[in-house]
């Protein structure tokens, strides 16, 4: 698992997430819709948030058609990762939530400012 100082070094890695990505749209196989397959990737790179941390974090997920990979933790500020929660727990019961538009602004200022993300 990497931290996030570990992350900021991986620039190619940096640049192929998928900052349009929701939960929904992995969990239920519809991957190909995603930038990164329409890319011809075989995987999907994106944050989510879980409502099952102890500490206020984001994590880094690898998807491929057939695993989920966790590959970096970040630590968030908590009314970060609060707001976010609150936005997208009013619509849904999964443990796993997207960030909001705020959190992934400080994601990608922390990371930064991530290729991809400000376009």
């Amino acid at each position: 698992m990497m931290t996030l100082n570990e992350l900021r070094k991986k620039k190619d890695l940096i640049k192929n997430i998928d900052w349009t990505i929701t939960q929904e749209r992995t969990s239920d196989g519809n991957l190909e819709q995603s930038a990164g397959w329409n890319r011809g990737n075989n995987e999907s790179l994106y944050f989510v948030i879980s409502d099952q941390e102890t500490k206020p974090q984001v994590t880094l997920v690898k998807r491929k058609m057939d695993e989920v990979i966790e590959l970096a933790k970040i630590p968030v500020p908590s009314d970060l990762f609060r707001e976010a929660y609150h936005e997208d727990r009013r619509r849904s019961e999964r443990t796993l939530h997207p960030l909001n538009e705020t959190l992934k602004q400080w994601v990608a200022t922390v990371l930064g400012d991530a290729p991809g993300m400000l376009q």
